[in-house]
């Protein structure tokens, strides 16, 4: 049995979702190191605090930074970026020594920064395995002038994380075609977790609802209450019931057993939680955060896709959910649940560099 260092990005729940299901599989051959920081180390660590073939390892990670508003701030961000900047170099000499002292044979990283420079300083192959890769691989020609110089500018920004990767695994939900004809670029669909795949969807009456703490603008609350129909709420935390709105603690195995009896998904637009509700065949009303232009460019695809539809949180009201809910059976229709397993096909894109297919010149002495 070999050894695994697997790092993740922290920020919201999509990257240790992602982690998660890779690890499920890496755990039956292969002992797995996961360096997590700040939501993706909360989420994981109780998952697998008494396995004995997986350690969750806390490190310091990279933020966003917020307005009071709820919208993404430059200012913020910049200043996080920096602060982050400065700690790099020690955060990198830590894993160089958990390197040295477990040999791992391969490094895998979901938007982490640090493993790749630890791993490449160490002389230990790794595979990058996340979405934002889409925005520097893809082609973006088709968006609005303004979108696409933003994606392209963040394409930039995302090459500069970490290069030397032996392979580019892009998990996504759409799948735009890539910029360059590259054989070590291998685009998969969405990486699902255990929990998504053993369910059985049904369609309910209900409407899941999933928003972050800092986007809950009371327009969307609003507007939601004006549906009259039961509406459950997640990423708030458990507060007093509103009308026809249920605030629930978050709680993985219920959210997916809600979203997969639900008639459809009323969220931001995060990549995973996109493509596990498309799996699922529910029709999706998007409402990327204010700032952020990758969830834009989410709304985008789905819009191309015609499988849901994108929202402004900032001038939502009952006539924009009462439009979606008319048109959601049109857009369920044009889902095709299996491209929405990535799986698969990740961990075959995976398979020539684990450690019991490493050809020799790449295996660790």
């Amino acid at each position: 049995m070999a050894t695994i260092f697997y790092s993740t990005a922290g920020e919201g729940r999509g990257h240790a979702t992602r982690v998660r299901a890779i690890v499920e599989s890496l755990r039956e051959r292969h002992s797995v190191v996961v360096f997590a920081p700040g939501d993706a180390f909360d989420l994981l660590e109780p998952a697998y605090r008494r396995a004995g073939d997986v350690r969750v390892v806390c490190i310091p990670g990279l933020r966003f930074g917020y307005a009071p508003n709820g919208s993404l701030s430059p200012v913020r961000t910049t200043r996080a970026v920096a602060a982050f900047a400065a700690g790099l170099p020690g955060l990198v000499g830590r894993l160089v020594r958990e390197i040295e002292a477990e040999r791992p044979a391969l490094a895998i990283t979901d938007f982490e920064p640090a493993l790749p420079r630890a791993a490449r300083r160490a002389g230990v192959p790794f595979v990058s395995l996340d979405h934002q890769h889409f925005l520097s691989v893809s082609d973006l020609s088709h968006l609005p002038p303004l979108l696409r110089a933003r994606g392209e500018w963040m394409g930039r920004v995302v090459d500069c994380m970490y290069g030397g990767q032996r392979a580019t695994i892009v998990s996504s939900f759409f799948f735009p075609r890539l910029r360059v004809d590259d054989r070590r670029v291998r685009l998969v669909g969405p990486i699902l977790r255990p929990s998504v795949l053993a369910v059985r969807p049904e369609r309910g009456a209900h409407i899941v609802v999933y928003v972050r703490r800092a986007f809950a603008f009371e327009r969307l609350l609003d507007a939601l209450v004006s549906t009259r129909r039961e509406v459950r709420c997640y990423g708030l935390g458990p507060l007093p019931a509103r009308a026809n709105l249920r605030f629930l603690p978050i709680d993985e195995q219920r959210f997916v057993e809600d979203l997969a009896s639900s008639d459809c998904l009323v969220t931001t637009a995060g990549n995973q939680l996109l493509g596990e509700a498309l799996f699922l065949r529910k029709p999706i009303l998007a409402f990327p955060e204010p700032g952020n232009p990758e969830q834009r460019i989410h709304g985008h695809f789905l819009e191309r896709e015609e499988t849901g539809e994108m929202g402004d949180v900032r001038t939502v009201d009952g006539r924009t959910i009462a439009a979606f809910l008319d048109r959601k059976e049109d857009y369920r229709s044009r889902i095709d649940s299996d491209r929405m397993n990535g799986n698969g096909a990740a961990l075959a894109a995976l398979a020539p560099f684990l450690p019991a297919s490493l050809p020799p010149e790449v295996a660790l002495v």
